[in-house]
């Protein structure tokens, strides 16, 4: 199986801000409400005093006044596809596993669309709250354990270096930058 992270790996550039962005030119009152929020909390995750998945909650806390989040996440699936990358769309294997720190809310109609599988941030569509730990760094090695015990990764691919766990799994693992693909670094 070849495993892929998503966002400015698989898709341009972050699918979590395109989304947020995306309900603020839709929906912005129920954005804007959150942006205090956003703010103080992005400052104290600056000074490492708040965790990521609190600024991450906090990010998406606006979800709650969205009327029907489903339909507002395949509407901006409809308006976003165009940003999967032609290289893996060419490559793309039916075997293939995302994981990535994204919700997996928001990732799971596009995953299905592809025909691929999907371990994500498990995250409340209607409440904005993260179930368990963010999906980033090591928490995608244990998560990978768990739902694929007996999985071999053949190839990795990310953009980020915070992703030598996983790729450390793999035959090959490639780093992705602006859809071009390159050896993963040596240690």
């Amino acid at each position: 199986m070849n495993v892929y992270d998503f966002d400015q790996t698989i898709f341009q550039p972050d699918s979590s801000y395109c989304f947020v962005m995306y309900c603020l030119r839709h929906y912005p009152r129920a954005v804007l409400h959150c942006l205090p929020g956003v703010s103080y909390t992005g400052i104290q995750a600056l000074r490492k005093q708040a965790e990521t998945k609190e600024l991450k909650e906090q990010v998406f806390s606006f979800l709650p006044r969205l009327d029907d989040v489903q339909r507002i996440v395949e509407e901006f699936w409809d308006a976003h596809r165009q940003n999967l990358e032609p290289w893996y769309l060419a490559q793309k294997r039916e075997d293939d596993l995302i994981v990535s720190a994204s919700p997996d809310f928001l990732l799971r109609p596009i995953c299905e669309e592809l025909g691929v599988s999907l371990i994500a941030t498990p995250m409340n569509p209607y409440t904005g709250k993260i179930h368990g730990l963010n999906c980033h760094d090591e928490e995608k090695v244990r998560r990978f354990r768990l739902e694929v015990p007996e999985g071999h990764i053949e190839n990795f691919y990310s953009d980020s270096l915070s992703d030598t766990p996983l790729a450390k799994l793999a035959d090959r693992a490639w780093l992705v930058k602006k859809g071009k693909l390159s050896p993963w670094p040596e240690e």
